[in-house]
């Protein structure tokens, strides 16, 4: 079947504003533990927006690892397309796409480095093999072949056989401030719930506000 030929109706019972918490956050995580006990793959998986220096826009699938006040925290190689492009243009937008319910959950605004320490102790609670393969791949670099990645593997394995395997200089974390949310409910004949919420500067406050599908 063709994609332009694909149609799924969407039966569900909808999103109603008196069901929303008044915290976007709080709100994030009824709905992730929703998607955790659907036993969805990857309930905390979310593709991240950038762009380019030529404003370009680009984007990938990471994995959040902290949602809260602060905003949302994700790892990766600040040396990658992903690193470069948020060094150069700070701003960024997520979706997490729970389409086993559908829903879908988006979210945008300025990107901060996190703190060595911070980290530190996520790379720290990582299984060895990962941290090794932090080390091993030079991300989004052209390489000859896969050989170069098992080369590189092999070398670091051998180079932190013993003790602790350190946190490469080049690898650590960005948290997301978001200033708008918006949360999807799918519903049927595509008239689907959708509700935003967006940070009111003179107050610190959340508006939430329906918008039309």
């Amino acid at each position: 079947m063709s994609p332009r030929d694909r149609r799924i109706q969407y039966e569900t019972a909808g999103l109603h504003r008196e069901d929303l918490d008044e915290s976007p956050i709080q709100q994030w995580h009824a709905w992730y533990v929703d998607a955790v006990e659907a036993e969805l793959p990857e309930p905390n998986a979310m593709v991240v927006g950038t762009v380019d220096e030529y404003g370009l826009p680009d984007a990938r699938i990471v994995l959040a690892r902290g949602v809260d006040d602060e905003g949302i925290t994700f790892f990766g190689n600040y040396e990658s397309s992903k690193g470069q492009q948020l060094d150069g243009t700070p701003l960024a937008s997520v979706v997490f796409p729970w389409l086993g319910l559908h829903r879908q959950v988006r979210a945008r605004g300025s990107v901060e480095v996190l703190s060595r320490f911070e980290s530190d102790a996520y790379f720290a609670s990582r299984p060895r093999e990962s941290q090794i393969g932090a080390w091993a791949s030079p991300q989004s670099q052209e390489i000859e072949d896969r050989s170069v990645l098992e080369k590189n593997f092999a070398d670091f394995s051998e180079q932190f056989s013993t003790g602790e395997v350190p946190r490469p200089p080049h690898w650590g974390g960005w948290l997301l401030v978001p200033e708008v949310f918006e949360f999807w409910q799918g519903r049927p004949n595509r008239l689907h719930d959708r509700f935003r919420y967006r940070l009111e500067d003179s107050t610190d406050s959340w508006i939430i506000d329906r918008l039309a599908p």
